[in-house]
C-alpha cells in the first residue's frame, strides 16, 4: 500500500493540472492576441468571494468546451493586476464574464452554473443567424427551444434589420431562418417577409406599424407569456420596459390560494394576451425573500404584486384577489393609473435603501457569524465610545482645573492679606518690646543714682 499512495497523488496531480489547463491565464498581452480566436474569459479579483466561489465553475466550463471540440477558449485574467486591460473592455465589477468574438463583446448576467454558461458561450460563439435547411431540423429545433425566432423570406431590408438584432440580441435567445415550405402546415404567412416567434404553443407575427421597432419587439417577446421568476429573470424582464404582473407563493408548502392565484395569472397571460402582452409580463415567484428586499416591505404569502421594475414602484390590490373580474379590474387599474402606486425611486426612498441596505448587512452578518459581527460592530463603537468618553471627561477636567486655578488665585490673596497682617502685629510688638527694654534701662539707670 505504501507504494500505490505516491501514483495516486502523481495521478490527483497530473489530472488537476490537466483540468486547470483548460482554463488559460490571461495577462496584458491578450488584448494584442485575441483577435484570433474567440474568448469566454472571467474578469476576477483576488479578494472578491463571489469569484472564488466562480472557480471551480469555470475550471469544469474549460474542460467541457475543451472535450465537446467548441471553438471558444477559456481564460481568466485578474482585473486588479491588469486593470488597464479591463477598464478597456468595460470591467465594472467582479466577476464579469465576456465573451469576445472579433470586435465584438457580449455580456453574460445568467446564473452562474457550468450549464447556463456553456449554453451562453456556444450560442454567442455561433453565426447570428442559423439557418433550417428542412423540416426535421425545423422539428428538432423546435423540441429544443421554449422561445424561437425566425425569418421567413429571401433578401430584403428586413432581413439586413432582422440580422442586425440578432447581432444585439444573440446573448439572450436563438435566432434562424427558413423558407416558407419548412414551416408546419399550421402556419399561415399572409406575405413575405416575416419575422415569426413560436412559443407557448402557437406563434405570433411582427408587424411594424403596431409593434414598432424590430429589437424592441423581439426584446419583449424572448419571454414566455407566463414563466417562473427568479432573480435573474426579473433583472433581464426589466430591460423589456414591461410591468411584471406575479403570484408571489410558497411551492414547497403549496395552498389552495397560492394554486388558484397562479392559475388566475396564468388565464390572464393566454386569454388576454392581446390585450396586456405590449405591457405586461405574467409569472409566479417561490417565496417573498426577493420581493422583500426589493420593495423593503414585507409581501404576503399567497398574494399578487405589480412591479414597475424601471421606476422601482410596486401595486398591490387594495381587496383580496378573488375572481378573474377582480384581478381583471387590478390590472387595467394599473394600467390606466388609477391604481396607488407605493415605492420608487424618490429622494426620501433612496435614503430608505441605503438604510434597509446597511441594516440588512448588519443583521446577514450576525446571523451567519454573531462573532464576527461583534467584532466587525463592536470594536468600532467601543473605540467610538472611548473617544467620545475621552472628550466629556477632558472638558470637565478643564473646568476643574480652570476652578482649582480660580480658587488658588483667592486663596493667593488671602495669603498675601494675612502675611501684611502678620508683618504689622510683628512691627508693633517689635516696637513693644523695644519700649519696655527702654523702660527697664531707665529704671536700672535709676535706681544707681539712687
Amino acid at each position: 500500500m505504501a507504494e500505490v499512495k505516491p501514483s495516486l497523488i502523481y495521478a490527483v496531480v497530473l489530472l488537476s493540472s490537466a483540468v486547470f489547463a483548460f482554463v488559460e491565464d490571461l495577462d496584458d498581452t491578450f488584448k494584442d492576441s485575441r483577435m484570433d480566436d474567440v474568448w469566454l474569459v472571467d474578469f476576477y479579483a483576488p479578494w472578491c468571494g463571489y469569484c472564488k466561489k466562480l472557480e471551480p465553475v469555470w475550471h469544469e466550463v474549460g474542460a467541457e468546451l475543451r472535450s465537446s471540440g467548441s471553438p471558444v477558449r477559456v481564460g481568466k485574467m485578474d482585473a486588479t493586476a491588469y486593470s488597464g486591460v479591463a477598464s478597456e473592455f468595460g470591467v465594472r465589477g467582479y466577476p464579469t464574464i465576456k465573451l469576445l468574438k472579433g470586435e465584438l463583446s457580449y455580456n453574460y448576467k445568467g446564473p452562474r452554473t457550468k450549464d447556463d454558461i456553456i449554453e451562453f458561450a456556444n450560442r454567442v460563439a455561433g453565426p447570428a443567424v442559423r439557418p433550417l435547411p428542412s423540416k426535421q431540423m425545423f422539428e428538432h429545433v423546435m423540441g429544443r427551444h421554449d422561445v424561437l425566432f425566425v425569418y421567413i423570406g429571401g433578401d430584403s431590408p428586413l432581413k439586413e434589420k432582422y440580422v442586425e438584432v440578432a447581432s444585439e440580441l444573440i446573448v439572450h435567445t436563438y435566432f434562424f431562418s427558413a423558407s416558407e415550405d419548412v414551416l408546419p402546415k399550421a402556419v399561415t404567412l399572409n406575405e413575405l417577409p416575416a419575422v415569426v416567434v413560436f412559443k407557448d404553443g402557437t406563434h405570433f407575427l411582427y408587424d411594424e406599424y403596431q409593434d414598432g421597432s424590430l429589437s424592441s419587439w423581439v426584446n419583449k417577446e424572448r419571454f414566455l407569456g407566463y414563466l417562473q421568476i427568479d432573480g435573474f429573470t426579473l433583472y433581464e424582464l426589466g430591460e423589456t420596459g414591461k410591468l411584471v404582473a406575479m403570484a408571489v407563493v410558497d411551492e414547497k408548502n403549496p395552498t389552495e390560494e397560492s394554486i388558484r392565484l397562479k392559475t388566475l395569472i396564468q388565464r390572464v397571460a393566454t386569454e388576454y394576451r392581446d390585450h396586456f402582452n405590449r405591457d405586461f409580463q405574467f409569472g409566479h415567484m417561490d417565496g417573498n425573500d426577493y420581493i422583500n428586499g426589493l420593495i423593503m416591505s414585507e409581501v404576503a404569502v399567497p398574494s399578487i404584486i405589480v412591479l414597475n421594475t424601471s421606476s422601482e414602484q410596486y401595486f398591490l390590490p387594495g381587496e383580496p384577489v378573488e375572481t378573474m373580474d377582480q384581478l381583471l379590474h387590478f390590472i387595467n387599474s394599473v394600467l390606466d393609473g388609477t391604481a396607488q402606486a407605493q415605492g420608487g425611486d424618490g429622494f426620501f426612498q433612496r435614503v430608505k435603501r441605503v438604510a434597509y441596505d446597511a441594516k440588512s448587512t448588519v443583521m446577514s452578518v450576525f446571523r451567519s457569524s454573531p462573532l464576527l459581527g461583534c467584532f466587525l460592530f463592536g470594536l468600532p463603537l467601543g473605540v467610538i465610545s472611548l473617544m467620545c468618553y475621552g472628550i466629556c471627561t477632558a472638558e470637565s477636567d478643564e473646568g476643574a482645573e480652570d476652578l482649582e486655578l480660580l480658587k488658588r488665585e483667592g486663596l493667593m490673596d488671602e495669603d498675601e492679606e494675612d502675611e501684611g497682617q502678620r508683618q504689622a502685629r510683628e512691627l508693633e510688638l517689635s516696637g513693644d518690646q523695644e519700649k519696655e527694654v527702654d523702660q527697664e534701662e531707665k529704671s536700672s539707670v535709676d535706681k544707681k543714682v539712687d
